[in-house]
């Protein structure tokens, strides 16, 4: 079996030690007799590996009391709805590093008001506003942040401090490094990128924001009915949360996220040294100081150079580089599960393209 250097933007690289556990136990989920794809939801089997993964979360992230954690399906796309639906009475404030947040307030425009405080769409998304930067409007309900751009290669690194609920899109890079989750009222990842198969997000939200929730709902957009039912009102996404139980074990395995976050500092110092050191020939979109551990976005002189680029890689097994429609380019993705080693063999070829061009 061939293994190539998976780049992909999401779905994406999943741990091999992972994918070998879940294709050992696929036929016999904690000795049942039964695929945890045919085992009920309301079983105490597969009620004990949610509980397992809610006290993992709990210890990998260090979230205090007062958080209830809940799994939901639809995606990010779905929050971008239900975050608005729940929380929005009076205003929204946005700070807009890039499509992703773009997207969220559009959506949540239908349930109110929703306003930029803090942009850097006029720059191409270069960049993170200075956190204190944001100017929030009386009567805002809250201020909604995505922590890593994937489209443009921006990451928070400092995040805000605001007198109104913090809401945060972290899913492209959930689980990368260590997060004071306190400083937050409410945090959602779909887990596409460093956490499991699309499908299911993990919600992370504070008791006392829920009981400002918006009741006049279907019950499927209140965040209330995943926290009362324990996320299994309806058939949640079994698969997927299972799929996330053994990939919080391997990165505690790994010794925690302050392990992980020492990994993903060195994977791209190294593509970043490449770009830094190209004299021009590769240019990387993102100003330096908000430079994505996740998402390595770049330009080469010209877009056939860029094509020629992509489709050289992928014959040297590295795949998945070329950058979102809509901005172009070359992107490298180097969540959790991307191995130092494949950042190494990406730079090498970069050096080398360079060096034949």
């Amino acid at each position: 079996m061939k293994r190539v250097y998976n780049f992909n933007a999401g779905p994406s690289a999943m741990p091999l030690e992972v994918l070998k556990q879940v294709q050992e136990e696929f036929l016999d989920f904690a000795h049942t007799g039964m695929s945890i794809v045919e085992i009920s939801h309301r079983s105490a089997a597969y009620q004990a590996m949610q509980d397992d993964t809610v006290c993992m979360l709990r210890r990998l992230l260090r979230i205090p009391d007062g958080y209830h954690i809940v799994f939901i399906q639809g995606g990010g796309s779905m929050q971008f709805i239900m975050h608005a639906a729940n929380f929005l009475k009076h205003r929204g404030a946005y700070i807009n590093t890039g499509v992703w947040s773009d997207k969220a307030m559009q959506a949540a425009a239908f349930y109110g008001e929703t306003y930029e405080a803090a942009s850097s769409k006029a720059d191409h998304f270069t960049y993170i506003p200075e956190a204190g930067s944001a100017v929030i409007k009386p009567d805002t309900d809250y201020v909604y942040i995505t922590s890593n751009n994937t489209i443009h290669g921006t990451e928070w690194h400092d995040f805000p401090s605001c007198n109104v609920p913090l809401f945060c899109d972290m899913s492209s890079d959930f689980l990368s490094r260590p997060v004071d989750i306190s400083r937050f009222d409410l945090v959602y990842a779909g887990v596409q990128k460093n956490v499991g198969p699309a499908g299911v997000v993990v919600t992370i939200i504070k008791d006392s924001l829920l009981v400002q929730a918006n009741s006049q709902l279907p019950l499927m957009l209140q965040y209330k009915t995943y926290v009362d039912h324990d996320s299994t009102y309806n058939t949640p996404p079994v698969f997927n949360i299972y799929f996330v139980n053994k990939v919080l074990h391997w990165l505690d395995a790994q010794g925690g996220l302050k392990e992980i976050e020492k990994r993903n500092i060195q994977k791209a110092h190294i593509l970043y040294q490449v770009i830094d050191e190209s004299d021009g020939f590769y240019k990387g979109h993102a100003v330096p100081q908000s430079r994505s551990r996740m998402n390595v976005t770049f330009n080469l002189p010209t877009p056939a150079l860029e094509a020629e680029f992509v489709a050289q890689a992928a014959e040297a097994s590295l795949i998945g580089l070329k950058g979102h429609r809509s901005i172009g380019g070359c992107r490298a993705s180097i969540y959790n599960a991307v191995t130092e080693e494949g950042c190494q063999a990406l730079a090498a070829f970069m050096m080398k393209f360079q060096k034949n061009h």
